[in-house]
């Protein structure tokens, strides 16, 4: 099954990817504290659907580990409320305990297929 640009008016999806990469010696506790309260307080804004964490498959040659978070949400607009009314307060949260002992960068993605293996019955 494909969802193509034929059918994209009807199919915007938005993901905001934040890309992390923590140093090791505060990674256990930046990882229980990223499952347990930001994911969750993401969530509770009530502006992305879902959230996906991925760890990132490479060595950096900086050291640390890297994770990509994926927030999944409907539009642009809600995107846009999202850095008025919640972004500062959030990240904030991340710079009070783990400032200096991480980087990350922001990406906006815009869905425009998904693509599915077959049913196989």
């Amino acid at each position: 099954m494909v969802i193509g640009p034929d059918s994209i008016k009807n199919h915007k999806m938005y993901i905001y990817n934040v890309t992390i990469n923590i140093e090791e010696g505060v990674h256990d506790q930046w990882m229980q504290w990223m499952q347990e309260i930001h994911i969750p307080d993401m969530l509770a804004t009530g502006k992305f659907s879902q959230a996906r964490m991925l760890h990132v498959l490479v060595e950096e040659e900086m050291g640390g580990i890297t994770y990509s978070i994926q927030y999944f949400t409907d539009s642009k607009q809600t995107l846009d409320a999202y850095y008025a009314e919640d972004a500062d307060r959030l990240r904030g949260e991340a710079m009070k305990y783990f400032a200096g002992k991480f980087v990350a960068f922001r990406t906006e993605l815009q869905v425009m297929s998904d693509h599915f293996e077959p049913s196989k019955n």
